[in-house]
């Protein structure tokens, strides 16, 4: 595999020395070692990082380009987050801001199995955005979170989603909650005639999650929850290759921990690893996200990228039904909008306000009819 991966950070430093410290960045993200000590040559001319480019931007930061070696990461998503940013994660004034990766790497990731297309098409949506909730809180009786799942199908949401808190908890079994919704999901489908699909939040190790799909593929579910920082990208990269008929619904749970771009890790390596859609906290809820840093993420997640299939952006944090028609003009059709919290305050009404909901969204694209 030719080319080189190229990593790009901003980092706060001086003019005087801003080269000393690229190169810093371009040995500690390669080889970890005072250079004169090396004395194979081919470890010096293809495996030591290369500094590229140096940019000022103004302000003290300065646009880093590194070269770094393919070989050194061996297509495993775990060794790809290393070599990228594994020892300079720990410089505070360093941030990784973007990557490149020769096409033949990224193709070799493989990216998501179904992607946004194959959501809407599990769905039934074409030409509109789509809709999704989460049940929560975690602690609340399995009976009662399964009524909590009925209700939003009933709504005819087209996603229901586990709240990523919820694991394998003694107040919760997964196995017991997953079954209980996914029947209670099912009951309501029959009803609405509309397929909502039900997304269990996986957690364990890898042996754990595997024994987790097998139990939902039992239950006659077709989608999961993971969140990648957590369970680690090489245990999902394996889950998602090793399933590709099961939509991955990415959560970017410890996603704000390690000074990484959020349009490059959420949406731009978590797809690469194969997450079919990506939730990401949208502006002007609960987190500090901007505007334009929620555009270039949805963007990354969609845009053509070394033929890899688009993924789904799931803005969410503290959305609310007020807020749906500004959403949908700001994202268009391509996104699945969640809104989680908002919804559940309506208590007894929950599948009417879910119905407004889905109706809302609806409505914005195609005002004749209630839903796609």
């Amino acid at each position: 595999m030719t080319g080189r991966i190229q990593a790009t950070y901003r980092v706060r430093d001086e003019a005087a020395t801003i080269a000393a410290r690229a190169q810093g960045i371009a040995v500690e993200q390669s080889v970890e070692m005072p250079l004169g000590a090396i004395t194979d040559a081919t470890v010096l001319r293809h495996v030591v990082g290369e500094v590229q480019d140096i940019a000022d931007l103004g302000g003290g930061v300065f646009e880093v380009r590194v070269g770094l070696a393919v070989e050194t990461v061996g297509l495993d998503g775990g060794q790809l987050l290393n070599m990228l940013f594994g020892n300079t994660s720990l410089h505070e004034d360093v941030v990784l801001h973007d990557v490149e990766l020769p096409p033949a790497m990224a193709a070799s990731f493989g990216g998501p199995n179904l992607g946004a297309a194959g959501m809407r098409a599990r769905v039934g949506a074409a030409g509109r955005a789509l809709t999704c909730s989460a049940i929560k809180p975690q602690g609340l009786p399995v009976p009662l979170l399964a009524r909590l799942a009925s209700r939003f199908a009933l709504g005819g949401i087209d996603w229901i989603k586990d709240d990523h808190g919820m694991a394998d908890q003694d107040y919760g079994r997964f196995a017991h909650r997953m079954a209980a919704c996914a029947a209670a999901v099912r009951v309501a489908v029959r009803q609405t005639g509309h397929p909502t699909r039900y997304a269990p939040s996986l957690s364990g190790n890898l042996e754990t999650m595997r024994q987790q799909i097998r139990q939902v593929r039992d239950a006659g579910v077709d989608s999961v929850v993971v969140a990648p920082m957590v369970a680690g990208f090489s245990t999902v990269q394996a889950l998602v290759r090793e399933n590709p008929d099961m939509v991955f619904l990415a959560h970017p749970s410890m996603g704000g921990a390690a000074r990484i771009a959020p349009a490059l890790l959420i949406g731009r390596l978590f797809r690469l690893i194969g997450a079919d859609a990506v939730v990401f906290p949208n502006h002007g809820g609960r987190f500090g996200y901007t505007p334009q840093a929620c555009r270039d993420l949805a963007g990354r997640a969609l845009q053509d990228w070394h033929g890899l299939l688009p993924a789904m952006p799931v803005p969410a944090g503290g959305m609310t039904l007020a807020r749906t028609p500004e959403v949908l003009d700001f994202y268009g059709t391509g996104a699945m909008l969640l809104i989680g919290g908002s919804l559940l305050e309506a208590g007894e009404r929950l599948a009417e306000e879910t119905a407004a909901f889905v109706g809302a969204v609806a409505g914005h694209f195609y005002p004749e009819a209630s839903h796609g």
